[in-house]
């Protein structure tokens, strides 16, 4: 008997259309989810490609690799667990006079995400991923919540968002919680149109503890997509967000778990 093969990977370009999700690979590879690559992207590839429920990242040295994993890690806004650490956090941000922004800054919290992590030789946010999320954000599908501390940019991260579907990419932190400060307070602001019959979740593309410990959970990809496809047939959220919305006070005061 001849051993299984690995299928062959579709190598895209620009106007290719990507192939069925059905296509992924499966777990067993070792690439869950791995669906395609290309030599680059472009905003209109990413546009197709979330709508799909696909989400580029490649290691350095690689090729652009496109993913569709299953199962799939969201987070249901109504499932977000505000610690009470975090809510100390924001506490201690409120007093110190922090500043919560949207769109103020989006290629700087692009550029910090992309600053290699400890241990890492490098970023998969490379010059060109950087240029085709900044084309996201000038037609108004990329944004990004900023966190300040007198001028200084502390903390932030990066999102896509498709009609009322949001799919969180990156973020970063300058100082302690920068990040989930930011997070909390874009949940806080997306549970305005959270129902039973749309629940609002924020796509977290893939299952790490840290996600896990803020309320994160792993869904299978079909339902994953079948959120996707009601999410994304709402009219666009109206971003960016009030400036009255990122009251980091309120956020402070918020119930914790």
């Amino acid at each position: 008997m001849l051993p299984p093969t690995t299928p062959r990977l579709a190598w895209l370009e620009a106007h290719d259309s990507f192939p069925p999700l059905s296509q992924a690979l499966t777990e067993d590879t070792g690439a869950n989810g791995l669906l395609a690559a290309s030599e680059g992207l472009t905003s209109e590839m990413l546009h197709r490609a979330y709508r799909q429920g696909i989400f580029p990242w490649s290691g350095p040295g690689e090729p652009l690799l496109w993913w569709s994993p299953d199962p799939r890690m969201v987070l249901f806004v109504s499932e977000f667990r505000l610690h009470r650490s975090l809510r100390q956090a924001a506490v201690k941000a409120h007093r110190v006079g922090c500043l919560l922004t949207c769109d103020q800054a989006f290629t700087e919290v692009m550029q910090a995400c992309a600053a290699p992590r400890p241990g890492q030789s490098g970023s998969w946010i490379t010059p060109p991923i950087v240029q085709g999320y900044r084309e996201l954000h000038a037609q108004g599908i990329a944004h990004s919540l900023e966190l300040w501390q007198d001028g200084r940019l502390v903390g932030g991260l990066y999102l896509v968002s498709l009609g009322r579907m949001v799919y969180g990419e990156s973020m970063f932190s300058r100082m302690p919680n920068a990040s989930k400060i930011c997070l909390a307070a874009l949940v806080r602001w997306l549970t305005r149109w959270d129902n039973a019959a749309a629940p609002m979740v924020i796509d977290c593309q893939q299952q790490t503890s840290h996600l896990q410990s803020l309320g994160a959970r792993p869904i299978g990809r079909g339902s994953f997509v079948d959120h996707l496809r009601l999410q994304t047939g709402y009219p666009a959220l109206p971003w960016p967000i009030d400036p009255c919305d990122l009251n980091i006070g309120m956020l402070a005061h918020g119930q914790s778990s």
